[in-house]
């Protein structure tokens, strides 16, 4: 097995279990015989060890920043069970925690590094696991991966693979990145006629709601289940109250508020294929009700009341959504996307009706949790509101957070009062 040696004292993060091994702790790297090139070919398990010749791990190799994700620590060969021992370890989590059971069987079942499979996401939605590689190394296991799902989640019957957008660009991969690894005919995935072309008709459950899972067209794995616990902390404020679901996508919140008794729901996406899916999403689980429209427009300019021919006559709301997608997907683009979570927030605190609650998100890895709060803060003063802080949101019990690995924590939200 090749080998990578690190620079003296770069082990110390390591021997600490962090997952990740810089370009920059690399001394040199030992090829192994077999190689025909002179240097590591990219996904491929390489041996880790300290600049005293130590054993430190094992783990997939790749250009860039980051050069090693460790899979397993101090050992130089992955155990025979490793996939079906991870995978069933994860599962077992979400047992524990009551996540499945029948009125939700839809949840992520592997979260990266959370979950000691870096660079590996894996959610469930009803019998049919979405696989997504974020590693190159994930990318060229991914056989392996479902098979083990195969073995060791007893309802998943079906595993597809979507890593089409999430791969490192530069590299050059062998293999189908979009498709069904294995799909049991038999299933409840049916080849039928759908609203949404090209896609299977398939629903899944969260929580006792149905939802139209497009996989193979939609954002992510084709939901984003990260959002469960505070689409039912909207549930319970959404009573009475005409509500705003901005950055809507398929409508969870959406369809939350509407069972939590809310007396209006706007959704709105920029995307008219997300507006399709909010209007069908909402039909199967409350027909013909009134209370719901949808917009396919740019939230600024909606906030703005740009918009014209609007169903709705509401121009102030008593609770509001903010979940946009992330501002800043790199560290160069944090300051930007700073200034973008002051506006929409700045925007959405003038619309909102006094004693009215605004839910505000960031998904954004790159900005922390106190820049976020800032950039809230800033909108609220810019406005000249007085504004009080009632819950302090992040990811939900199946995203959990590696406790050596502090990066994996991603998703923050606020719920404000606005006076």
């Amino acid at each position: 097995m090749t080998t990578v040696f690190l620079k003296p004292k770069k082990e110390e993060s390591l021997k600490r279990f962090h997952p990740w091994v810089f370009s920059g702790a690399i001394a040199r790297v030992l090829l192994d015989a077999s190689h025909k090139g002179d240097a590591p070919v990219e996904g491929e398990l390489v041996s880790v060890r300290s600049a005293a010749n130590e054993v430190l791990g094992i783990g997939h190799w790749q250009i860039g920043s980051i050069a090693v994700r460790i899979l397993a620590f101090g050992v130089e060969q992955l155990p025979s069970d490793f996939w079906c021992e991870r995978i069933h370890a994860a599962y077992k989590v979400r047992e524990a925690i009551g996540l499945i059971r029948p009125d939700n069987n839809t949840f992520r079942l592997i979260h990266g590094e959370g979950d000691f499979l870096p660079g590996l996401i894996v959610d469930v939605y009803a019998d049919t696991a979405v696989v997504q590689a974020h590693s190159i190394g994930m990318h060229e296991s991914r056989n392996e991966i479902a098979n083990a799902l195969m073995s060791e989640i007893p309802q998943v019957q079906n595993v597809y693979y979507k890593s089409d957008d999430t791969l490192p660009f530069k590299a050059s991969i062998e293999g189908d990145k979009v498709g069904y690894l294995i799909k049991n005919q038999e299933s409840k995935i049916k080849n039928q006629k759908s609203k949404i072309p090209n896609s299977d008709e398939f629903w899944s459950v969260e929580n006792g709601l149905e939802f139209r899972i497009d996989w193979l067209r939609g954002q992510k794995t084709g939901f984003f289940v990260d959002q469960r616990e505070n689409r039912v902390l909207v549930e319970r404020y959404a009573s009475g109250k005409d509500v705003l679901n901005m950055f809507c996508y398929t409508g969870g919140f959406s369809l939350y508020a509407l069972r939590g008794g809310a007396k209006t729901v706007d959704s709105v996406d920029v995307s008219q294929k997300a507006i399709d899916l909010v209007n069908i999403n909402v039909a199967r689980n409350f027909p013909n009700d009134p209370r719901h429209h949808a917009y396919a427009a740019d939230a600024f300019d909606f906030l703005s009341e740009k918009i014209k021919n609007q169903k709705s006559k509401i121009t102030n709301y008593d609770l509001i959504i903010l979940d946009p997608p992330a501002f800043a997907k790199h560290r160069d683009a944090v300051k930007n996307a700073l200034r973008g979570y002051q506006r929409i927030n700045a925007k959405a605190i003038e619309k909102i009706r006094p004693g009215g609650i605004l839910f505000t998100f960031s998904c954004s890895q790159a900005v922390d949790k106190e820049a976020f709060r800032l950039a809230v803060f800033s909108a609220a003063a810019q406005v000249g509101r007085k504004v009080r802080i009632l819950h302090q949101l992040h990811q939900p019990q199946d995203h959990p957070i590696n406790i050596y690995h502090p990066e994996g924590e991603y998703l923050k939200g606020l719920v404000l009062y606005v006076e």
